[in-house]
């Protein structure tokens, strides 16, 4: 019954998008203030887990914890840029490699991390 009701409140928040003058403004406010929320939700997420794991991240040295910064910071970049990389069929290939590269330096960062 709650999965009916939350589809209900969904169709008619898409009815009132779709037929009310200004709902495509109203959708575009949504959809910046989401982002916003779930933008803010990852930050935090991210200081949770470094505080909860700062000794193993110092751990790593210095070498290491460069590699995982620069991983993270790259996927921060390519997050940032999907829109504008993605308008192009060698941008999504600069996408696609910047997101490979930097999800395996984050690997081989969790692969030291767990060596003796």
């Amino acid at each position: 019954m709650v999965h009916a009701r939350n589809f209900g409140i969904v169709a008619l928040l898409a009815l009132g998008v779709y037929a009310l003058p200004g709902g495509g403004t109203a959708a575009d406010l949504l959809r910046a203030a989401l982002f916003v929320v779930i933008t803010v939700g990852i930050g935090l997420l991210g200081a949770r887990f470094y505080v909860e794991n700062r000794s193993e991240i110092y751990g790593l040295g210095d070498q290491w914890r460069l590699v995982l910064y620069g991983a993270l910071a790259a996927i921060v970049l390519a997050m940032a840029g999907t829109t504008k990389l993605f308008d192009s069929g060698l941008g999504t290939l600069v996408w696609l490699l910047v997101m490979g590269c930097a999800f395996y330096a984050l690997f081989r960062v969790f692969r030291q991390s767990r060596e003796y």
